[in-house]
């Protein structure tokens, strides 16, 4: 257990400035994907908790080119990065779930970007065959590479609630396959998902910070509009987390995350035009805030700001 007197955790800004030298930005691009969890495959629904953007809100428009979405993004933030560089974020649905000829074409037209340092990609750790392996392992002897899994509990009940549609060694495969290869592998988490408690969130934290995996992303639940997660909240199924709680349960997770594993996240951004809950999370700066305050309060030292 970390010591918080000396505690420090790795942030994302700590290491794209040790890594890369420079301010970087992730610009979310939209390769027009869809997922197995709603072409029919394995549902038609998706996640309990995912939108109909595939989390993707803040993407550029799939009908646009790759380059095109690249240029868009690059005038949205021009105003808050002017000398540094950019990673190509694949970021609605599920970004491997795609003939691996045409990943290969819109994947080579992103990394080739002179402003592109690196390429991430979310996907599904049931989605990467042999071929798709192969194609990550060649763009990452271009360019670093990314891969981000949506893993979210270890909990078999709550995979199962949540419609996740794999189990649990199907992720063990997916980190042990991209780390024979050196993919930068990063795990999202989510927290405060229904039926789960704080140590069953604590217990998926440990699990995936001793699979080998190289970052984590930690988001807070959001309950978003048009979502069967939305309407079992509406029915009172499950309650979201206060603010303070949710605050207290990120100092316990960065007190277990070794300090080689990139935090990435600590929260997230809903859509504040489909947020339901929780409302508290939609005032991004009076969180960060908070979490600042709260880890001052318990000596924990950051790379650099959230």
């Amino acid at each position: 257990m970390r010591n918080f007197k000396n505690g420090h955790y790795y942030s994302l800004n700590e290491y794209l400035q040790s890594t890369f030298g420079c301010k970087v930005y992730k610009i979310s691009l939209n390769g027009g994907f869809t997922c197995p969890n709603r072409d029919g495959t394995i549902g038609t629904k998706g996640c309990i908790f995912c939108s109909a953007g595939g989390s993707g809100e803040f993407s550029e428009n799939s009908t646009k080119s790759i380059t095109q979405q690249i240029e868009l993004a690059k005038n949205r933030v021009s105003n808050k990065i002017h000398s540094g560089k950019y990673i190509a974020y694949f970021q609605a649905f599920t970004n491997t779930y795609a003939p691996v000829k045409y990943l290969k074409k819109i994947f080579y037209e992103a990394i080739n970007h002179n402003d592109i340092v690196a390429l991430s990609v979310a996907t599904r750790p049931d989605c990467l065959p042999d071929d798709i392996l192969e194609l990550l392992d060649e763009l990452n002897k271009i360019k670093p590479v990314w891969v981000e899994l949506g893993l979210q509990t270890i909990h078999n009940e709550t995979a199962e609630y949540i419609r996740r549609g794999y189990n649990l060694s199907v992720y063990d495969t997916a980190v042990k396959n991209l780390k024979s290869i050196n993919i930068n592998t990063v795990v999202h988490i989510i927290l405060g998902l229904p039926y789960e408690n704080k140590s069953m969130m604590i217990d998926s934290v440990k699990y995936v910070c001793s699979s080998g995996i190289d970052g984590i992303k930690l988001q807070l639940l959001h309950v978003l509009k048009n979502t069967d997660l939305a309407a079992d909240y509406k029915k009172g199924v499950f309650k979201v987390m206060s603010m303070d709680e949710y605050i207290d349960l990120i100092c316990n997770c960065i007190e277990i995350i070794p300090e080689n594993i990139v935090i990435h996240r600590l929260t997230g951004d809903g859509d504040k035009k489909i947020l339901i809950a929780p409302l508290w999370s939609g005032n991004k700066k009076v969180v960060l805030n908070a979490m600042n305050k709260s880890f001052n309060d318990r000596n924990i030292k950051q790379g650099s700001k959230l």
